[in-house]
Protein backbone atom coordinates (compact mmCIF):
# COMPACT_ATOMS: atom_id res chain seq x y z
CA UNK A 1 0.00 0.00 0.00
CA UNK A 2 1.28 3.47 -0.88
CA UNK A 3 2.28 5.76 2.19
CA UNK A 4 -0.49 8.24 0.29
CA UNK A 5 -3.57 5.62 0.78
CA UNK A 6 -1.97 4.44 4.11
CA UNK A 7 -1.87 8.22 5.51
CA UNK A 8 -5.80 8.62 3.71
CA UNK A 9 -6.74 5.47 5.41
CA UNK A 10 -5.24 6.61 8.73
CA UNK A 11 -7.10 9.79 8.48
CA UNK A 12 -10.45 8.33 7.71
CA UNK A 13 -10.28 6.18 10.75
CA UNK A 14 -9.78 9.11 13.18
CA UNK A 15 -12.42 10.71 11.48
CA UNK A 16 -15.94 10.87 13.70
CA UNK A 17 -17.96 8.10 11.77
CA UNK A 18 -20.40 10.34 11.07
CA UNK A 19 -18.59 12.94 9.50
CA UNK A 20 -16.78 9.75 7.32
CA UNK A 21 -20.82 8.72 5.91
CA UNK A 22 -21.25 12.02 4.68
CA UNK A 23 -18.16 12.93 3.29
CA UNK A 24 -19.04 9.61 1.50
CA UNK A 25 -22.54 10.70 0.78
CA UNK A 26 -20.74 13.62 -0.87
CA UNK A 27 -18.27 11.83 -2.56
CA UNK A 28 -20.96 9.54 -4.18
CA UNK A 29 -22.89 12.25 -5.23
CA UNK A 30 -20.35 14.27 -6.89
CA UNK A 31 -19.58 11.01 -9.25
CA UNK A 32 -23.08 11.46 -10.06
CA UNK A 33 -24.52 8.81 -8.14
CA UNK A 34 -27.37 10.40 -5.98
CA UNK A 35 -29.47 7.14 -6.35
CA UNK A 36 -26.64 5.61 -4.34
CA UNK A 37 -27.95 2.54 -2.10
CA UNK A 38 -27.36 2.35 1.54
CA UNK A 39 -24.65 -0.51 1.11
CA UNK A 40 -22.74 1.45 -1.63
CA UNK A 41 -22.66 4.63 1.42
CA UNK A 42 -21.15 2.14 3.73
CA UNK A 43 -18.57 0.74 1.27
CA UNK A 44 -17.68 4.39 0.33
CA UNK A 45 -17.52 4.89 3.87
CA UNK A 46 -15.40 1.91 4.52
CA UNK A 47 -17.88 1.03 7.47
CA UNK A 48 -19.94 -1.47 8.23
CA UNK A 49 -23.50 -1.97 6.45
CA UNK A 50 -25.58 -0.92 9.40
CA UNK A 51 -23.40 2.07 10.16
CA UNK A 52 -25.33 4.41 7.84
CA UNK A 53 -28.58 3.31 9.50
CA UNK A 54 -27.50 3.45 12.91
CA UNK A 55 -25.89 6.87 12.46
CA UNK A 56 -28.63 8.54 10.87
CA UNK A 57 -31.72 5.91 10.40
CA UNK A 58 -32.23 6.83 6.49
CA UNK A 59 -30.98 8.07 3.19
CA UNK A 60 -32.78 11.10 3.42
CA UNK A 61 -32.00 11.64 7.28
CA UNK A 62 -28.39 11.82 5.20
CA UNK A 63 -29.80 14.25 2.91
CA UNK A 64 -31.31 16.21 5.53
CA UNK A 65 -27.98 16.41 7.09
CA UNK A 66 -26.04 17.12 4.33
CA UNK A 67 -28.62 20.52 3.71
CA UNK A 68 -27.80 21.41 7.45
CA UNK A 69 -23.82 20.90 6.64
CA UNK A 70 -24.28 23.25 3.75
CA UNK A 71 -26.18 25.72 6.04
CA UNK A 72 -23.41 25.36 8.44
CA UNK A 73 -21.26 26.84 5.77
CA UNK A 74 -22.96 29.34 5.01
CA UNK A 75 -23.40 30.86 8.73
CA UNK A 76 -19.96 30.32 9.23
CA UNK A 77 -18.66 32.53 5.98
CA UNK A 78 -20.69 35.18 6.64
CA UNK A 79 -19.70 35.29 10.20
CA UNK A 80 -16.09 35.30 9.43
CA UNK A 81 -16.74 38.48 6.83
CA UNK A 82 -17.48 41.68 8.08
CA UNK A 83 -20.83 42.72 8.58
CA UNK A 84 -22.42 45.63 6.81
CA UNK A 85 -24.19 48.41 9.49
CA UNK A 86 -27.81 48.07 7.44
CA UNK A 87 -29.56 45.17 7.35
CA UNK A 88 -30.60 45.14 3.76
CA UNK A 89 -26.72 45.17 3.28
CA UNK A 90 -26.42 42.54 5.34
CA UNK A 91 -29.07 40.51 3.86
CA UNK A 92 -27.38 41.23 0.41
CA UNK A 93 -24.06 39.50 1.63
CA UNK A 94 -25.90 36.49 2.99
CA UNK A 95 -27.41 35.98 -0.33
CA UNK A 96 -24.05 36.40 -2.21
CA UNK A 97 -22.05 33.98 0.30
CA UNK A 98 -25.33 31.22 0.43
CA UNK A 99 -25.31 31.57 -3.65
CA UNK A 100 -21.72 30.62 -3.63
CA UNK A 101 -21.67 27.93 -1.10
CA UNK A 102 -24.32 26.37 -3.40
CA UNK A 103 -22.38 27.18 -6.70
CA UNK A 104 -19.39 25.43 -5.05
CA UNK A 105 -20.46 22.34 -6.29
CA UNK A 106 -23.76 22.20 -8.07
CA UNK A 107 -23.61 18.65 -8.62
CA UNK A 108 -23.92 17.30 -5.55
CA UNK A 109 -26.20 20.77 -4.04
CA UNK A 110 -28.73 19.99 -6.74
CA UNK A 111 -28.89 16.51 -5.44
CA UNK A 112 -29.56 17.09 -2.62
CA UNK A 113 -31.95 19.82 -2.75
CA UNK A 114 -33.62 17.19 -5.09
CA UNK A 115 -34.10 14.59 -1.86
CA UNK A 116 -34.99 17.15 0.69
CA UNK A 117 -37.46 18.55 -1.62
CA UNK A 118 -39.55 15.31 -1.66
CA UNK A 119 -41.74 14.11 1.06
CA UNK A 120 -40.51 11.50 3.25
CA UNK A 121 -40.82 10.13 7.02
CA UNK A 122 -37.69 11.92 8.02
CA UNK A 123 -38.12 15.15 9.39
CA UNK A 124 -34.94 17.30 9.11
CA UNK A 125 -34.51 20.72 10.40
CA UNK A 126 -33.90 22.74 6.71
CA UNK A 127 -36.73 25.29 7.73
CA UNK A 128 -35.26 26.17 11.26
CA UNK A 129 -31.28 25.75 10.28
CA UNK A 130 -32.39 28.35 7.73
CA UNK A 131 -34.42 31.01 9.46
CA UNK A 132 -31.40 30.75 11.85
CA UNK A 133 -29.03 31.92 9.01
CA UNK A 134 -31.61 35.00 7.93
CA UNK A 135 -31.99 35.66 11.59
CA UNK A 136 -28.02 36.33 11.91
CA UNK A 137 -27.73 38.43 8.10
CA UNK A 138 -31.06 40.54 9.41
CA UNK A 139 -29.33 41.48 12.77
CA UNK A 140 -30.80 44.05 14.74
CA UNK A 141 -32.34 45.21 11.80
CA UNK A 142 -30.47 48.95 11.33
CA UNK A 143 -32.25 50.53 8.52
CA UNK A 144 -35.35 49.25 8.29
CA UNK A 145 -38.33 51.11 9.59
CA UNK A 146 -37.74 52.24 13.49
CA UNK A 147 -41.44 51.29 14.39
CA UNK A 148 -41.91 48.30 13.00
CA UNK A 149 -38.17 47.26 13.70
CA UNK A 150 -39.21 44.56 15.89
CA UNK A 151 -42.22 43.51 13.70
CA UNK A 152 -39.42 42.62 10.92
CA UNK A 153 -36.84 40.84 12.98
CA UNK A 154 -39.65 38.58 14.09
CA UNK A 155 -41.27 37.68 10.53
CA UNK A 156 -38.46 38.57 8.15
CA UNK A 157 -35.96 35.60 8.99
CA UNK A 158 -38.77 33.03 7.42
CA UNK A 159 -39.71 34.93 5.03
CA UNK A 160 -36.24 34.46 3.58
CA UNK A 161 -35.79 31.32 4.72
CA UNK A 162 -39.09 30.73 2.27
CA UNK A 163 -37.54 32.74 -0.35
CA UNK A 164 -34.47 31.44 -1.01
CA UNK A 165 -35.67 28.01 -0.75
CA UNK A 166 -37.99 29.45 -3.57
CA UNK A 167 -35.15 30.44 -5.25
CA UNK A 168 -33.10 27.21 -4.72
CA UNK A 169 -35.72 25.31 -5.75
CA UNK A 170 -36.37 26.63 -9.21
CA UNK A 171 -32.88 26.24 -9.22
CA UNK A 172 -32.63 22.50 -8.55
CA UNK A 173 -35.21 22.28 -11.41
CA UNK A 174 -33.35 23.73 -13.75
CA UNK A 175 -35.24 26.25 -14.20
CA UNK A 176 -32.94 29.38 -12.98
CA UNK A 177 -29.33 29.51 -14.55
CA UNK A 178 -26.59 29.25 -11.91
CA UNK A 179 -25.72 32.86 -13.04
CA UNK A 180 -29.49 33.76 -12.64
CA UNK A 181 -29.78 32.87 -9.00
CA UNK A 182 -28.29 35.03 -6.71
CA UNK A 183 -29.98 38.00 -8.87
CA UNK A 184 -33.23 36.03 -8.36
CA UNK A 185 -32.62 35.57 -4.61
CA UNK A 186 -31.92 39.36 -4.02
CA UNK A 187 -34.83 40.84 -6.19
CA UNK A 188 -37.40 39.02 -3.99
CA UNK A 189 -35.24 39.41 -0.33
CA UNK A 190 -35.67 43.33 -1.64
CA UNK A 191 -38.95 43.05 -2.10
CA UNK A 192 -39.97 41.57 1.38
CA UNK A 193 -37.28 44.03 3.05
CA UNK A 194 -39.01 46.89 0.93
CA UNK A 195 -42.12 46.44 3.20
CA UNK A 196 -40.17 47.59 6.20
CA UNK A 197 -38.27 50.32 4.63
CA UNK A 198 -40.14 53.04 5.50
CA UNK A 199 -41.25 55.12 8.81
Amino acid sequence: MSEHKMEAGMKRRGEPVRQRVLDAAERLLRDGKAEFSMRDLASEAGVSFATPFNQFGSKPAIMHALSARRIDAMLTRLSETPQPQHAADRVALAIDIAVAVMLDEPIVNRAVMAWIGTGSAASGEVRSNSTALWAHALGDGIGLSSPRRDEACRILPSQLALAFRGALSFWTAGELADEELGQAARQIAGTLLRAYSFD
